[in-house]
């Protein structure tokens, strides 16, 4: 099922510093001139620039998905369902429920099946990621605001200095530009993305370095989210979505997941939901070369596609108990 495209999700955000923010470099330079603790860099639009590296804002992002799905759920599997899975242990995981009783793998749908809510998302060591999460660059248009800063560590026995001082670079105003890509995902899915980029806009988590002292918050500006399924086509009127190869057909405004794209065998074969759709205000349009069919909200109203979504994910919760 993997190995098709039948929706896929860009949601193109702005990430502006509320604060300082430091995503530190792994080495440390023997210019003594520059600070102990530098900002990633790269060579980005001729020349070279401090970047949000997109592992980075994966790593976090990831983070408080689990913490958003412990808090409802739990990362134990639950005895009457044996495919629900809401996070696992990462630390003591050992994924040995991905094997028979001969050692060998098991097949590709029974191990998607198996695998936990956020690692249907973001992948583990047998399947890969949904989510993409493109480096986050400066916008020339912005200026950025860079500043050193000194610290020390202080011994918590006898309250002097253990380490320093020290000092490190901290980004304290600019805007940098990225995008997130959600493919073959569930409505529920794409709400749980929201609920993340909600929290990250309200502060409720940062990134980067010496979160816990205040720095690494950042406001969330969404700019435009597309939702696209390639491998279908617009009616001759435009008021209806058909599917490509079958029978299906929907509203022209309907928001869809992956399960309604596949047959009733092969969505309970990955254990998708089925029906998963949402009526929402955007009718579709066609894509680029004129094949295939996508929604698009503009800013200001990507919050829309959101809430749909947390629709979704909240109908999910509520199934589950």
């Amino acid at each position: 099922m993997h190995k098709r495209f039948v929706n896929h999700c860009t949601i193109d955000l702005t990430l502006i510093p509320d604060g300082p923010i430091l995503i530190k470099s792994g080495n440390e330079g023997a210019d003594p001139t520059k600070p102990n603790m530098e900002f990633v860099e790269t060579y980005h639009a001729g020349g070279r620039s401090i970047y949000l590296p997109g592992s980075s804002l994966k790593g976090a992002i990831r983070a408080h998905a689990e913490c958003i799905v412990r808090t409802v759920g739990k990362d134990e599997r639950d005895p009457n369902n044996s495919n629900l899975l809401w996070a696992n242990d990462p630390l003591n995981d050992k994924y040995d429920y991905f094997k028979d009783k001969d050692g060998k793998d098991l097949p590709a749908p029974e191990i998607y099946k198996l695998s936990s809510f956020t690692d249907k998302m973001f992948g583990n060591t047998s399947i890969a990621s949904q989510v993409r999460i493109e480096d986050a660059y400066p916008d020339k248009s912005q200026p950025l605001k860079l500043e050193e800063r000194n610290g020390v560590a202080i011994d918590r026995v006898f309250g002097s200095v253990a380490v320093g001082p020290f000092n490190y670079q901290v980004c304290t105003a600019g805007e940098f530009h990225t995008k997130i890509h959600l493919k073959n995902f569930t409505l529920a899915q794409l709400g749980l993305i929201g609920l993340v980029l909600r929290d990250l806009d309200d502060g409720w988590f940062g990134l980067g370095f010496a979160k816990s002292r205040g720095l690494g918050t950042v406001q969330v500006k969404l700019n435009q989210a597309v939702v696209q399924y390639p491998g279908c086509i617009l009616s001759e009127d435009k008021r209806e979505i058909h599917a490509l190869g079958s029978q299906k057909q929907w509203n022209n405004t309907f928001l869809l997941g992956a399960g309604e794209f596949l047959e009733p065998e092969e969505a309970k074969l990955y254990s998708f939901p089925k029906p998963d759709s949402q009526d929402t205000p955007v009718a579709a349009q066609k894509m680029d070369l004129g094949f295939g069919v996508q929604l698009t909200w503009r800013e200001g109203t990507v919050n829309d596609l959101f809430e749909r979504g947390v629709r979704s994910w909240s109908s999910l919760l509520m199934r589950s108990r």
